[in-house]
């Protein structure tokens, strides 16, 4: 009776046992199984977002070499704009130089408008300018008005591969304008002088006073005018207007008589016939109008100011 008992004890316990361990068997099997589809799982994913990333690098490239192809068309264009600008401008000056006087004076400048008296200047002063000059980012594209203006202004930022090209721009620029200008008056010759930048010439480094040098080096050639481009002198630093903030340095903003205050400005200027030259005429600075009135109150004869560019109101 005993060794039957112990047999179905041994019976029931290795019954129990296997059962436990087809149980375990078949957990195993099943957590393999969920184990496997995970990976699975993960690859696909992982699949999944590498062809997502393919798809991603190849619209990104596309759009790249879409925008690559726009703006080598739009610097295109705008060089072939130039060159039959500069080349218009080239034959428009030697018209000019061939031309004789009773032509010269029939001429127009066609940029022309009316600086109108306020608190800085005592009365209407004509003036004329190249070309609208766009406030925003357009003096980030090669070719414009607004890059040849901040490429000789050379603070933001240095441009030493720009400048060659902006200086012979400019050049061509001055060489035409000065002589259309010349003709739009009754006069036989200006005494040319430049608006100087907001600091002391010892402030700057020498490729950013390329402005008023050109200046010089063209009005040498011409010999109608009189070099003026040393009469006005900075000696006092002044806030720079187009820089924001403390960018603009150290000095005051415009005031009434800044321009006499803050500049020597020679005795040469009495009894001349003067053209002033400034890179950008802006409404509202009044930075040229103070410098209009210092050369009438030091006895210059007549004053008309020439810029650039002129910024276009935003209102």
């Amino acid at each position: 009776m005993t060794a039957l008992i112990i047999i179905a004890i041994i019976l029931v316990a290795y019954l129990y046992f296997n059962d436990q361990s087809e149980k375990q068997k078949a957990l195993n099997e099943k957590q393999e199984l969920e184990q496997k589809r995970l990976i699975e799982q993960k690859a696909e994913l992982e699949r999944q977002r590498l062809v997502e990333e393919v798809r991603k690098q190849k619209a990104l490239k596309e759009k790249q070499e879409i925008e690559q192809k726009r703006l080598i068309e739009q610097r295109a264009e705008l060089e072939r704009k130039k060159q039959m600008e500069d080349a218009q401008k080239q034959r428009v000056l030697r018209e000019n130089l061939t031309r004789k006087p009773e032509q010269k004076n029939k001429q127009q400048f066609q940029n022309k408008f009316i600086i109108y008296s306020n608190e800085y200047l005592k009365k209407d002063t004509t003036a004329f300018y190249h070309s609208d000059y766009q406030s925003g980012g357009n003096w980030k594209v090669d070719g414009t008005i607004e890059n040849m203006i901040w490429t000789l202004k050379n603070d933001s930022s240095p441009f030493p591969l720009r400048l060659p090209r902006a200086r012979q721009r400019f050049e061509s620029i001055l060489a035409t304008d000065l002589a259309q200008i010349l003709s739009s008056t009754n006069l036989n010759s200006l005494t040319v002088c430049v608006v100087p930048r907001a600091k002391k010439d010892s402030y700057y480094r020498n490729d950013q006073l390329y402005f008023r040098q050109i200046i010089n080096d063209v009005v040498n050639k011409l010999n109608v005018f009189h070099n003026g481009t040393d009469y006005i002198k900075r000696n006092t630093n002044t806030k720079t207007t187009h820089l924001r903030g403390e960018e603009g340095g150290d000095g005051r903003l415009p005031y009434i008589g800044i321009t006499k205050n803050t500049c020597t400005i020679s005795k040469e200027v009495q009894n001349k016939d003067i053209l002033l030259i400034d890179d950008i005429y802006t409404k509202s600075v009044n930075i040229d109008e103070d410098a209009l009135q210092a050369l009438l109150d030091n006895g210059a004869k007549s004053v008309i100011f020439y810029a650039i560019g002129k910024t276009v109101s935003r209102f």
